[in-house]
């Protein structure tokens, strides 16, 4: 599975330019000359563009970027409101990918203010008709150029209804009218509490960190700890990263004693911009309960990154992290919003590392157990092949027969030899799958 997404670190939104400008060749020779002074590779640029090349500041980022940037993107400024501050998007709130060679959409996870939630549609459900036609119609006609997904799924317009015929994990086939709207996202998508022996096992699906998180965060950590949870499974197979902010206030609200004082993360620039470089301590930021754990279990797959990896890297010199589940995405980077005319310029403008100077996995963080996701129902299904090798390790204290032979044979390769496919990155990529 993949549902892939961007990590980005979202602070104050700066002005470069004329803010009203919508002029593409003079936003084109805006944004070239911040990638010369901020682009954490700017050597890679060529000297020089003409301006009048590029048709959108999108398609001029794309040919000038440094061939190890899967990363930089250009969004419009409603776009970065939209997603980053307001974390809405028009929808029915669910998202889902292509599944049985393209005769359904296995649903991956759903928001629980749309209407898809509300009419009953969950993780791990296949959708096989949508409007009277069959989902296997419908991406057959899609992949030829006969319709749009507009066709599908209806236009970004408040009111629209499409009819959804969907199958449960157990067979049952249900069907119901979704309605567009504006969904407002929840970014923490279960979470429950779990006896095991002696433990008592939270478990926290986390799918990005954006402003909304901290107070979701909050109140789950709060019930976390009135429950008197003493093991965190911590699932960020989906999550694509966000505020910097955010995942510091997860790493501090996971391991309080054993980081207070410490260093998260340091912040390293390119040589224009040497003086930038800082020196971040963990910190509870808007946070306040803590678990003041020794060891955290935490899910990942290719989709998780950036923030994520984050906070598997600052975590690893302080506490216990056991990763499990597939090689993260690989983004060790992040970037300031630039605001450009009516655009906000995202580029990649430093490198993070943790407090033993960490930070070249750009080839991704490996699992200490390799195990394939794939979905098998709704959240804290016990079938959920991540979720029951990290029920394992609690008890055992180490991977399952089939979580080892696949770590052990993942180190006996090159990165190179494994033919990692490039990752379709960025946060669109993510929301395209969002319906």
């Amino acid at each position: 599975m993949r549902i892939l997404s961007l990590f980005v670190m979202l602070l104050t939104l700066t002005s470069c330019g004329s803010s009203d400008s919508n002029n593409e060749l003079e936003i084109n020779a805006q944004v070239f000359k911040a990638l010369q002074q901020d682009y954490l590779w700017y050597g890679d640029l060529p000297s020089s563009i003409n301006a009048a090349d590029y048709n959108s500041p999108q398609t001029m980022l794309a040919a000038v970027a440094a061939p190890q940037d899967r990363f930089s993107f250009i969004m419009t400024g409603q776009e970065y409101e939209d997603r980053f501050i307001n974390a809405t998007f028009f929808g029915y709130g669910f998202s889902a990918m292509r599944i049985d060679n393209d005769t359904a959409l296995q649903v991956a996870y759903v928001y629980d203010a749309g209407s898809a939630a509300q009419n009953g549609l969950r993780r791990g459900d296949k959708i096989i008709e949508i409007e009277g036609v069959s989902v296997a119609d419908w991406l057959k006609k899609l992949d030829t150029g006969l319709v749009t997904e507009d066709d599908i799924y209806g236009p970004n317009e408040a009111g629209v209804v499409r009819n959804f015929v969907w199958r449960k994990p157990n067979g049952e086939q249900l069907t119901s009218d979704f309605i567009k709207d504006q969904v407002s996202t929840n970014t923490v998508l279960h979470r429950s509490v779990v006896d095991d022996d002696s433990k008592r096992l939270g478990y926290l699906v986390f799918n990005a960190f954006i402003e909304l998180s901290e107070t979701e965060l909050e109140a789950a950590f709060a019930d976390f700890s009135a429950q008197g949870v003493n093991e965190l499974i911590l699932d960020l197979r989906y999550n694509g990263g966000g505020l910097i902010r955010v995942a510091n206030q997860l790493s501090a609200q996971i391991a309080a004693n054993k980081v207070t004082n410490k260093t998260f993360v340091k912040y390293q620039y390119n040589d224009k911009n040497w003086h930038k470089n800082t020196t971040t301590l963990f910190s509870l930021g808007a946070g306040q309960t803590t678990l003041n754990l020794d060891r955290v279990i935490i899910l990942t797959t290719e989709a998780s990154c950036s923030a994520s990896e984050l906070v598997i890297n600052s975590l690893s010199p302080f506490i216990e992290v056991v990763q499990i589940g597939e090689t993260t995405c690989g983004k060790p980077v992040g970037m300031m919003p630039d605001r450009i005319g009516n655009y906000v310029l995202m580029a990649i403008n430093f490198q993070t590392v943790n407090a033993l100077d960490q930070g070249d996995y750009f080839d991704g963080l490996n699992p200490n157990c390799y195990v394939s996701d794939s979905i098998t129902g709704d959240w804290g299904a016990t079938d959920d092949p991540l979720l029951a090798e990290a029920f394992y390790y609690v008890r055992h204290n180490q991977c399952s027969n089939v979580g080892q032979a696949f770590a052990e044979k993942m180190t006996s390769f090159s990165t190179d030899s494994m033919q990692r496919q490039p990752a379709k990155l960025g946060l669109a990529a993510q929301f395209a799958n969002e319906r």
